[in-house]
């Protein structure tokens, strides 16, 4: 079972940037292909970024040119650099490991609530 942590979220006016971060301690997380997805009250859970075990990268309309997804696996850590928010982006965010990059992984963290509000 591989546990997920997610980090970062907050409140931030639009126009803004956070950083979240997705840990583990999971050994074997280099080999794991890792999505964020974010979920809006009333909406589906959606695929925003995804990043490969090789470093290949997926954005989601929305969210390319304003969002960075990267990985230290030396850290077992993944982060999403979010610029320019919106109040679109206004979702929990969650992290996921395994499957496709165009597909919710088996494993999940918990959440983190990212609010873009002025």
């Amino acid at each position: 079972q591989v546990q997920l942590v997610e980090s970062g979220g907050g409140v931030v006016q639009p126009g803004g940037s956070l950083r979240l971060s997705c840990a583990t301690s999971e050994r074997t997380f280099h080999n794991y292909n890792i999505k964020w997805l974010r979920q809006a009250p009333g909406k589906d859970r959606d695929i925003v970024a995804g990043i490969t075990w090789s470093g290949d990268t997926y954005y989601a309309d929305s969210v390319k040119g304003r969002f960075t997804i990267s990985r230290e696996d030396a850290k077992n850590t993944v982060h999403l650099q979010m610029n320019n928010l919106n109040a679109d982006d206004t979702a929990v965010y969650y992290c996921s490991a395994g499957g496709s990059l165009s597909s919710p992984g088996q494993y999940w963290g918990q959440g983190t609530q990212v609010t873009v509000s002025s």
